[in-house]
């Protein structure tokens, strides 16, 4: 999602495409989910840096309320830090098992409630729980929601015609209809990009491994979308980006052609991808679990909210093996 959301955003940073981006935005679908959060929340401490969350869900239902309690549930969370500079992106991927207080509601206080996986929260709570839950876990206050159902996935791979993406090692699906993953670079349709993404339980590091491959087709989404043979091509372009509009619900605040303008600098370079700093998986309560650690996370957020990711990225480079 967030390299969709950067790439848009990018693609439409000119004054020729201010017409389009218009319209574009107001084709978006819209949903509150800071107006149940009473009070308590973070505070903004730098003026122009943005924070915005981004989470996938494993709904097969199109129409599935994103706004609501629900059997709605996060596949991928992830919180994009944007300097106050507009010159770069920060994506600091959450496991979707990480163990945190989830509040009883997003109007309540941060300890009100109990512990469990952060992607309950979407269940339990839609957006506005999801949003006050990394909120209290973070300390950072969140900007802007993007949120993406799996089908959206498909469709904008698609419209690229696909992308190449590195396969470490040869697998078989655990999804119909099974396909192979053969070891090597494979160009993928919308279909097999995103069951590969969705692959987990065949690799050593888990979950891990299924975050690492999402920022990868992330970047490799990007950068298809910013090549000569897109933007060259208006059809191929339009169908992107009305796939892309088409795929998302966003916050009542989110401007298409205000960030646009802003953000037209983005490109898949300037993204350095993080997961959110962990010490693995343990079982607490008889179920397998993520546990933060949390100083180092703290250190983080702290760093996110005080727009110096980059310092901290440069003190703590990402690990090549789960890209965090």
């Amino acid at each position: 999602m967030a390299g969709v959301a950067v790439l848009v955003l990018a693609l439409l940073g000119s004054v020729g495409a201010w017409l389009y981006a218009r319209n574009l935005n107001g084709d978006l679908a819209r949903t509150d989910p800071f107006a149940e959060i009473t009070g308590g929340r973070p505070t903004k401490t730098v003026d122009g840096a943005l924070n915005i969350l981004l989470v996938g869900s494993d709904s097969r239902d199109p129409d599935a309320p994103v706004d609501t309690k629900s059997q709605w549930r996060a596949d991928t969370i992830i919180v994009m830090h944007i300097p106050a500079d507009h010159q770069e992106a920060y994506l600091v991927s959450i496991p979707r098992d990480l163990y945190v207080p989830i509040p009883e509601s997003a109007g309540a206080d941060c300890d009100s409630g109990k512990r469990a996986k952060i992607n309950a929260a979407f269940a339990f709570g839609g957006l506005p729980l999801a949003v006050r839950t990394v909120e209290c876990f973070s300390d950072v206050r969140i900007d802007h929601v993007m949120a993406i159902d799996f089908g959206g996935f498909k469709e904008v791979t698609d419209a690229l015609d696909g992308v190449d993406l590195k396969v470490e090692r040869t697998i078989t699906s655990i999804h119909k209809p099974y396909r192979t993953f053969t070891k090597g670079t494979n160009h993928m349709d919308g279909a097999e990009a995103l069951d590969w993404i969705r692959q987990r339980k065949q690799f050593p590091d888990g979950d891990f491994a299924r975050m690492r491959h999402q920022q990868e087709f992330l970047r490799a989404l990007m950068d298809k979308a910013a090549s000569t043979g897109t933007l060259a091509n208006l059809s191929k372009l339009n169908n992107f980006l009305q796939s892309v509009t088409a795929a998302v619900t966003v916050d009542q605040g989110f401007s298409v052609t205000d960030m646009a303008l802003q953000f037209r600098n983005l490109r898949g370079q300037n993204l350095t991808f993080v997961t959110s700093p962990n010490t693995g998986s343990d079982t607490i309560n008889g179920e397998s679990v993520v546990v933060s650690d949390r100083e180092k996370a703290l250190a983080m957020y702290r760093a996110m909210s005080a727009d110096t990711m980059a310092d901290w990225v440069k003190a703590n480079p990402p690990k090549s093996k789960d890209g965090g």
